[in-house]
């Protein structure tokens, strides 16, 4: 807990709280809508790389519980006109489903390969059922699924003292961009308490804790529940800021591209996911604005590049290069004396 509680990790957080109430005095209503959309897919990033990189539980198949958690907050959100109940929904339905999912499969014993595998069929079954989902028997209330085409209308995030009052776009952004600090502070808190050293030493090796006499099936499936309603939060936010929700949630690309922001930022951090995603996103956009080069190509060369570059990924990098040069500096000075 030291760690997480030391004063330069609050000097950081306070700062990142400035700069989240900063941006907007200088930015315009498009840049907002942009960055919003990046926070939302940093906390998915987060989730991935929470389950992945610090419990060592690799989900390709993240992407599924995002999307349970934005046709859930639909669903609820459509029919009542209330995003309160919408969230703890779209938060409280992946739990539910991560805990089926992992109960079969942590406590089947089943190997980290075949998780993995079976974690992806996930998306792919719930992308085949919902594009199929466009017949009249797929009426919820006042929402249809709609098949390839969705769930248009979906509500905004509003005050959950008053639904009338719905948040706009700098509403949206300052929500979602505290949401992300929260959810990065609580993990941190989280990764450096008991249950997140257990995990880490489950992670490394689970004979050794299971022999230490931790039961490794209940951490593994309490973090993968963990992860799963970040998630589905992360899809909530996401439907109620593009007011839309289509089965591209569910899709193979959209999988692939959130286990290379987790790779891309590195690894075994928790910034390493924020960072990647972040980094990915602005480049994504700004190829697919500026450059007659397929978007998808060109971030798959970078990636290569920066994998064999960066392999720890760029927070890692980073991190080990301010240690030796700080090293370095220290050595330097007992020298000079």
């Amino acid at each position: 807990m030291r760690e997480a509680l030391s004063p330069g990790f609050w000097c950081a957080a306070v700062g990142a709280l400035v700069l989240v109430f900063g941006i907007p005095l200088f930015s315009e209503t498009y840049t907002l809508y942009t960055l919003t959309v990046f926070a939302i897919m940093a906390i998915l990033a987060l989730s991935l790389g929470l389950v992945w990189g610090i419990g060592g539980i690799l989900a390709l198949g993240q992407s599924a519980f995002f999307g349970i958690g934005a046709y859930a907050y639909a669903l609820v959100a459509v029919n009542l006109g209330d995003s309160t109940w919408a969230l703890a929904v779209s938060i409280a339905v992946p739990v539910v489903v991560a805990a089926l999912l992992g109960y079969f499969t942590f406590f089947g014993r089943i190997s980290d390969v075949y998780f993995a595998v079976i974690s992806l069929t996930i998306p792919l079954i719930l992308l085949s059922l919902i594009n199929s989902a466009s017949g009249p028997a797929y009426q919820f209330g006042k929402v249809h699924l709609g098949g390839y085409n969705g769930i248009p209308g979906v509500p905004p995030l509003n005050s959950p003292f008053d639904p009338a009052q719905v948040l706009g776009f700098d509403g949206m952004y300052y929500a979602v961009a505290l949401i992300l600090l929260a959810i990065y502070l609580g993990l941190r808190l989280l990764v450096q308490s008991r249950f997140g050293r257990v995990v880490a030493a489950v992670r490394e090796n689970e004979l050794r804790a299971e022999l230490l006499g931790y039961d490794a099936r209940y951490y593994k499936l309490g973090l993968f529940c963990i992860g799963a309603a970040i998630a589905g939060l992360a899809g909530a936010l996401y439907a109620a800021w593009g007011a839309s929700v289509g089965p591209t949630a569910f899709s193979l690309s959209f999988s692939a591209q959130i286990v290379i922001w987790v790779l891309f930022g590195g690894m075994g951090t928790l910034l390493g996911p924020i960072v990647g995603c972040f980094i990915v996103q602005a480049l994504s956009t700004w190829l697919g604005s500026a450059s007659a080069v397929s978007p998808e190509i060109a971030l798959g060369l970078l990636f290569i590049v920066a994998v064999l570059l960066v392999p720890s990924g760029i927070v890692p990098s980073i991190q080990n290069f301010v240690r030796r040069k700080g090293k370095t500096l220290r050595l330097a000075g007992k020298e000079a004396k």
